[in-house]
């Protein structure tokens, strides 16, 4: 007897959908196959459905069965297709009536017949309900994660015989109810303020700007100037998130297996810093299942890589497509992956090997050649695609003590929100978004200067051999800064104070 059950297969942060298709055969000697290129972990739930099944008191294995997951020429993989084909047994062995065609279903199968949570359920909740299912049966450990998503009714339950019972009665039943709004308000508050950076005014101006128009941020200072400080507090000054960036990076930590809850809903920017022996699979992403890396799971947030001169320099340079398409694509054999990339990058490093080359409480003791093949690892072309470089100087310990505390991240962010309410106006007809993500043609339309001000930044171009991307990097950065300005023209005053960010280099 035939029968059909819908599930889902995760593919980067969305889902499509599959078919899970059951036969048992009458004539024949029992055997249990599956098909649909199905990876070892689908094709080990043979076992594990078997014997559940067995524990709760259903045997119909004393026949051939075919279980096939289609469409068949796409890779499966995940544990979450346990359900689905228990489901699919029991409908075909004659036990059940034809399962509802508006239910998908997902979940992994322990032994005595319980259900587990899986990961990536929120992205097959999206899936599901983009494709017009409206009722998504998962464990009860994955109901909250379901219910972010808005439009589709979810069940959970404990254990398959709960499921089958659901089912019976007609898939009746109150569905699991998530409040999203208080959750993701409870979750976008911050431990720390910019209240807490005292002096270092260049850095915190940089950090407005990089803020304002998404700018990437290069900080070059001793230890203990404050760079981690900063850099940790400017998820505190952007705009708030709004529920799509959230479910959207929700998404991605989902599928990276760090949400088992609703409740775990990204309220914040994500700020992530990964250690500088970090991996080229860790930062963009890899391994045999295609998971998001670092860069990915900072969307919508900062990547902050301090001791940035200390990572293994392929790492950095597999940065600079991420940097420029705002998404990476992981291929595998028979599978690519897209995931975004949508993060702000800030960066932080000391100025020579021991750190405190030009600090004024230390003496630096790295001789000239050594300072000079550690600023050598700084890539041009990386740095070509970071808008802001600043040098952090350290703060005396008894000038820092009569300092009073620096602007608070309220005040700091309510500019930053006006600045983005001018870029939204101004890209409201395309995807741009941010003065840092515009294309060549809008940098003509949007960046122009006067012919003083032209002139200024022609003369620094040609004194400092500046690059193109450069070169446009100036005029992007200096529109933010004119924006921060409630300027609708870009003035000699904001090209120069973007040039000051940009020679730190030289």
């Amino acid at each position: 007897m035939f029968s059909k059950v819908f599930s889902a297969l995760v593919n980067g942060i969305d889902a499509d959908i599959v078919e899970v298709e059951t036969d048992i055969s009458s004539v024949g000697l029992p055997s249990f196959s599956m098909v649909g290129l199905a990876e070892t972990a689908v094709r080990e739930s043979r076992d594990r459905v078997k014997a559940a099944m067995k524990n709760i008191g259903i045997n119909i294995f004393s026949h051939p069965i075919t279980i096939n997951l289609a469409p068949a020429d796409i890779k499966k993989e995940g544990t979450h297709f346990d359900l689905p084909i228990a489901i699919g047994l029991v409908c075909s062995g004659g036990m059940l009536k034809d399962v509802p065609k508006d239910c998908l279903f997902a979940g992994e199968l322990s032994l005595d017949g319980g259900l587990r949570g899986v990961t990536g359920i929120l992205p097959i909740a999206a899936g599901a309900k983009k494709a017009g299912f409206s009722k998504l049966i998962v464990p009860s450990d994955n109901a909250d994660e379901a219910a972010v998503i808005d439009g589709i009714d979810v069940f959970g339950f404990d254990d398959f015989s709960s499921v089958l019972k659901f089912i019976t009665d007609g898939c009746a039943g109150a569905a699991h109810v998530l409040d999203r709004e208080k959750i993701f308000n409870n979750n976008s508050i911050y431990g720390v303020d910019f209240s807490d950076v005292k002096g270092q005014f260049a850095a915190r101006r940089c950090a407005e700007i990089a803020a304002a128009g998404m700018h990437n941020l290069f900080m070059l200072g001793s230890p203990g100037s404050g760079k981690t400080m900063i850099a940790r507090r400017i998820p505190t000054i952007m705009p708030a998130m709004t529920l799509e960036e959230a479910i959207e990076t929700t998404k991605i930590h989902s599928v990276a297996g760090l949400i088992r809850s609703g409740r775990d809903l990204a309220g914040s920017r994500p700020f992530l810093a990964p250690h500088h022996t970090s991996s080229n699979i860790a930062l963009i992403g890899g391994t045999s299942k295609a998971t998001p890396g670092q860069v990915s799971m900072a969307s919508n947030g900062v990547l902050f890589l301090d001791e940035f001169l200390e990572f293994n320099r392929s790492v950095l340079e597999t940065l600079r497509q991420p940097l420029e398409d705002r998404h990476v694509t992981i291929a595998r054999a028979g599978r690519t992956v897209t995931y975004p990339a949508n993060f702000m990058l800030v960066a932080a490093a000391n100025p020579c090997p021991c750190g405190y080359l030009g600090d004024k409480q230390r003496e630096c003791k790295c001789t000239a050649s050594q300072i000079q093949k550690y600023r050598g690892r700084l890539s041009g072309p990386l740095m070509d695609r970071i808008d802001l470089h600043v040098e952090v100087a350290s703060v005396d310990i008894s000038e820092l003590s009569a300092m009073n505390d620096g602007e608070s991240s309220d005040a700091v962010r309510s500019r930053v929100v006006k600045a983005h309410e001018i870029q939204k106006k101004r890209f409201h007809s395309s995807k741009t978004g941010y003065n840092s993500r515009m294309t060549e043609k809008e940098v003509k339309k949007f960046c122009v200067t006067d012919a003083a001000s032209l002139k200024i930044l022609e003369t620094a171009a040609r004194k400092y051999s500046m690059s193109a991307r450069a070169y446009t990097k100036i005029l992007k950065t200096s529109r933010t800064i004119a924006d921060l300005d409630s300027s609708d023209e870009i003035r000699s005053k904001h090209i120069l104070e973007a040039l000051q960010y940009r020679l730190i280099q030289e």
